[in-house]
């Protein structure tokens, strides 16, 4: 019986292995099938900045990783498509999709896009006349017979973020609202990664506002009471997600460059609201809005100690040299309020655009 036991536990521990050696077998052959040219997709720079009106190369090139030649020396025809990645990764944005001779451009990239091709391998894309809603991260994709790679670019806008609410006061937009808001004032809800860049630059801001992700945060640089707490560290404090519909805070903005000028009207008299709309017009331009007072103080370093109305009815003025009397402890877009528009008690800030 003792000897039975012992030859049935042989048969065991020489049976055992057999699954596992085969199955690593199989793995070996399916690897060694995998011997061809694979194609690789590369973008020399990770991140690319620009602004508003500029034009910019997303730089993106694709080899066989077996061969010295090209991949586009093979006998498939290859297909370029470039993405544009959003908040939800689930979701994409076609911007252009290049393949043979056929091209096609999509949405509001129509006849701002198109292959750079400085050789056979070459899918860079290159953007003209960009516009804010151009910011974000890029995919290109290259196809080729049953092979496709991609790389991802980031194309980052200098610009400016600031906070915004409207006369109605603090907390009275909804997620939708906040976008319309921002682009009635010459520029798009901020993104995140726009938000954390101008808190390290130095943006402080108690009022929570929406994000082009929707989340709701706000910048704090010096930590007190009423803003999470004095002995709390600095950072970007998160609300989290709410109900696009239903929750209402303020929304963080952003704009970038503009091509016109923005000026302060030199007129004799103090104007009402709508004769500072009648002024501007008659000096051949439009009643400024707070993304271009933001944009002229910020990228353009314009100082004015003289408050004035803008086109959502409120009065503002910019200071880039702290003085008395005219913000004597920062640099900042002073806000005065939302007046009566009848009051004439400020001037007008204008800005004409180039064609």
């Amino acid at each position: 019986m003792k000897s039975l036991l012992f030859l049935v536990l042989i048969s065991v521990c020489w049976a055992e292995p057999h699954p596992d050696n085969s199955s690593l077998e199989h793995e070996r052959i399916i690897h060694i099938q995998e011997n061809g040219p694979r194609l690789l997709v590369v973008a020399e720079q990770a991140k690319i900045f620009s602004h508003r009106g500029g034009n910019v190369t997303l730089p993106c090139k694709f080899y066989h990783e077996h061969t010295s030649s090209t991949a586009g020396s093979g006998t498939h025809k290859i297909r370029v498509k470039w993405t544009k990645l959003t908040s939800d990764y689930l979701k994409e944005v076609d911007v252009f999709v290049a393949m043979g001779h056929h091209r096609k451009s999509y949405g509001n990239y129509q006849g701002r896009v198109f292959l750079r091709e400085s050789s056979e391998n070459d899918a860079s894309l290159i953007i003209t006349n960009i516009i804010l809603e151009d910011y974000g991260r890029y995919k290109c994709e290259v196809i080729e017979g049953l092979e496709d790679d991609t790389a991802v670019v980031a194309l980052n806008l200098e610009g400016v973020v600031f906070p915004y609410s409207p006369r109605l006061g603090r907390y009275n937009l909804n997620f939708h609202e906040a976008q319309r808001a921002c682009l009635d004032q010459d520029s798009v809800i901020a993104s995140f990664d726009q938000l954390y860049d101008a808190w390290r630059s130095g943006l402080d801001w108690c009022n929570a506002g929406w994000l082009s992700d929707g989340s709701v945060q706000y910048p704090i640089t010096k930590p007190r009471e009423p803003c999470g707490g004095k002995n709390t560290v600095p950072g970007v404090r998160n609300y989290g997600f709410w109900d696009k519909d239903k929750s209402r805070y303020d929304v963080f903005c952003f704009t970038s460059n503009f091509n016109g000028r923005f000026y302060y009207l030199i007129h004799p008299t103090k104007l009402t609201y709508d004769e500072a709309v009648q002024a501007c017009l008659k000096d051949g331009a439009q009643i400024a809005k707070v993304g271009q007072i933001f944009a002229a103080w910020k990228l353009l370093g314009y100082d004015r100690c003289d408050a004035g109305w803008l086109a959502d009815g409120s009065v503002r003025y910019p200071i880039s040299r702290p003085r008395k009397r005219c913000s004597p402890n920062e640099a900042a877009v002073r806000f005065v309020g939302f007046p009566d528009k009848k009051h004439k008690l400020y001037g007008v800030y204008c800005f004409r655009g180039y064609n």
